[in-house]
């Protein structure tokens, strides 16, 4: 792209607007939408704050700036890198995280529920938060800052991913009580119990991958993919949470757009379905009772 007449944070800002739109680069749904993103991406990249005073908008960039920006908004624009991945750092209820390509970029109802401490079904305060499936540790070092007092233990079967977290960890000092365990799922974790499991499964069914947009094809494919029907990982959690949950412990857990389906596959559950603001992605919550019923089934 040729910088003739874009001088100042302000021309960029106005620019990438305009090709974000007649390029038609996709937003998440409940995202910050097109000024936004412009904004954090043009002051992103020069590491200055959303914040920043209008005043300073206007500012002429230098040389070596110009090309910067440039080189993002080009990234954005013509290969439909996601903004989180261009600046390293993505936003999580409230808290900022460090994100590149070997983890699923940060986005759950989660976010709104785990500040409401899920009441009013967690029956007591936890001490001990498992946090299956962890990514970038997103949920559980959210968890962490709600519930002081609580261990938590970040799990993920991908060992690039577990390295993303122990960044994570250190970004938020929460190394003397958040900690990494490589298992595949439940495999690993013996005999431990938790008084809380939050988990965001992969749940995207087979075929699903090639209809996402560009920029979700960006992420690791394995973080998404659930077998031909979407619930093969969520089943399994559904069934062996009995055997890692304490007896008031609580199992929370985002299944997407299966709410029908697994409502039809477990007609005798009365699962709890957790209120928030994302349309189509469903949470839901069971007790440690209701997993033991699962499991016996």
């Amino acid at each position: 792209m040729s910088n003739s007449g874009l001088a100042t944070l302000r021309d960029y800002i106005r620019w990438a607007m305009s090709q974000f739109k007649q390029t038609q680069l996709f937003f998440e749904p409940d995202g910050d939408g097109l000024f936004e993103e412009a904004r954090t991406l043009v002051l992103g990249s020069l590491h200055l704050p959303y914040e920043l005073h209008d005043k300073y908008l206007d500012c002429n960039l230098h040389a070596d700036e110009h090309a910067i920006v440039q080189n993002i908004l080009t990234k954005r624009i013509e290969q439909r890198i996601p903004a989180a991945y261009l600046l390293g750092e993505a936003w999580f209820a409230g808290l900022p995280f460090k994100v590149d390509e070997r983890v699923m970029i940060p986005r759950s109802p989660l976010a709104q529920l785990i500040p409401q401490h899920f009441a009013p079904w967690l029956m007591k305060t936890p001490l001990r938060i498992l946090d299956l499936c962890t990514g970038s540790g997103c949920l559980g070092i959210a968890c962490a800052i709600e519930f002081d007092d609580a261990e938590v233990m970040l799990v993920d079967f991908s060992e690039d991913a577990l390295q993303v977290a122990k960044e994570n960890i250190a970004l938020h000092q929460l190394e003397q009580r958040v900690f990494t365990h490589r298992s595949d799922m439940f495999a690993d974790l013996r005999a431990q119990r938790f008084d809380l499991i939050v988990c965001k499964p992969p749940y995207l069914q087979a075929d699903a991958w090639s209809q996402l947009p560009r920029e979700f094809q960006h992420e690791p494919q394995e973080s998404s993919h659930a077998g031909n029907d979407g619930l093969e990982f969520i089943q399994q959690i559904l069934q062996q949470s009995s055997q890692h949950l304490t007896d008031k412990g609580l199992l929370v857990i985002e299944v997407g757009e299966h709410q029908q389906r697994l409502t039809e596959v477990y007609p005798d559950t009365d699962f709890i379905w957790l209120e928030h603001s994302h349309n189509d992605t469903a949470v839901l919550a069971l007790t440690a009772q209701q997993c033991e019923a699962l499991n016996n089934m």
